[in-house]
């Protein structure tokens, strides 16, 4: 028994018998056979080190270093310009259709800036710094006299060494590129969003309104979003129902019909007329039951998609913002805090379905352009 034991273990000696190697714990790294990072003695500097650069190679180098950094400042300040005016045309940077082209102008400037800066910085430290070897004692973490002297004299042979104070045409042309990065975020608050105004205390049902009354009409007829087409009560004549709906002729007149389109869009849901709750001066805001709120959520703008029939409730999905639908779209739960706007209803001499005027209030979340 005791020579297949040695035969399992090769022969070798287990840590802890006498003679044995101690053991280590599995997982820690072997015992290095130096305690030392660096040998003891004087470090040699690097080849090349301390070296005096040749005059003609360094103006060389500091011209292109110099060019570079004109290419950095031009490039900002392409990026402030196309920010402050070319953005500002058609709608401006904010509108839906011109997404593509200012993430296009904008980024390729930003990154045009910061590249030609990096690659001047390194050309600059790569051709026109001198090196030397620095020798950094460990004291006691105390500032005296002497220290403040040294670091003061390592300081200003740092920026000897680096040509900055030798060279004015780096240091000049490095100040003027970095000025206008400097600028940047000042000009970036713009994207914090537009100042208030009253943008959102009407939507283009106000308008298509207003054109429909001008042309004789009892309002403006509603859409079903997506496929355009009129829709009548005896359509829409099944309780329970919901389907969404925007205004008639939205994406031929409306200046920007995607941003017009996601502020006026609608639900209609048919609810039974004797289990409405109309809201006091609004008892004619329905046809037979049907009723129309704005789809936004008054919470932070969610679309409000979802129904359920057997409670009336209309949820959104992202908050669970609840809002009964008999009541006026009061909100029952979440964390909303006003009910959903509700559009007047009507139908025209054809049976079509018309809204009368525009949302009473703001639609959407409160924080939101309210003016």
């Amino acid at each position: 028994m005791s020579e297949n034991k040695d035969q399992g273990t090769g022969g070798a000696q287990r840590p802890g018998e006498e003679g044995g190697a101690p053991g280590r714990v599995v997982g820690t790294p072997s015992p290095a056979a130096e305690r030392r990072l660096l040998p003891e003695g004087d470090v040699s500097a690097p080849e090349g080190a301390g070296e005096e650069l040749d005059e003609q190679s360094a103006k060389r180098a500091e011209r292109v270093v110099a060019a570079f950094f004109l290419l950095a400042f031009a490039a900002s300040v392409a990026f402030i310009a196309y920010y402050i005016g070319w953005s500002g045309r058609d709608g401006g940077m904010h509108g839906i259709d011109r997404a593509r082209e200012s993430n296009l102008w904008l980024g390729g400037t930003m990154t045009l800036a910061f590249l030609a800066m990096a690659i001047g910085v390194t050309i600059w430290v790569r051709r026109l710094m001198t090196s030397k070897p620095l020798v950094q004692e460990r004291h006691e973490l105390r500032a005296d006299d002497a220290t403040r002297e040294a670091f003061t004299k390592t300081f200003l042979d740092g920026a000897k060494e680096s040509g900055i104070t030798k060279r004015p045409l780096l240091r000049r042309t490095l100040l003027l590129a970095a000025a206008p990065l400097g600028l940047a975020p000042l000009v970036l608050l713009r994207d914090l969003g537009p100042l208030p105004e009253k943008r959102l205390r009407h939507t283009y049902w106000g308008e298509a309104v207003r054109r429909a009354k001008a042309e004789g009409k009892k309002g403006v007829r509603l859409v079903v979003d997506g496929t355009n087409k009129p829709l009548k009560a005896s359509d829409f004549a099944t309780p329970g129902g919901m389907i969404t709906v925007v205004p008639e002729g939205i994406e031929e007149h409306a200046e920007h019909p995607l941003n017009e389109v996601a502020k006026a869009v609608t639900i209609l849901i048919n609810i039974p007329p004797d289990q409405l709750k109309p809201v006091k001066g609004r008892e004619n805001w329905h046809v037979n039951g049907i009723v129309a709120y704005s789809k936004i959520c008054t919470h932070v703008g969610c679309p409000a998609a979802l129904y359920e029939q057997t409670t009336h409730h209309i949820l959104c999905p992202c908050h669970q913002s609840t809002f009964d639908a008999t009541d006026g779209a009061k909100v029952v739960f979440g964390p909303a805090a006003r009910p959903l706007p509700q559009l007047p209803l009507a139908k025209d001499e054809e049976g079509y379905l018309v809204a009368t005027g525009d949302f009473p209030e703001p639609i959407g979340p409160s924080f939101w352009e309210r003016g």
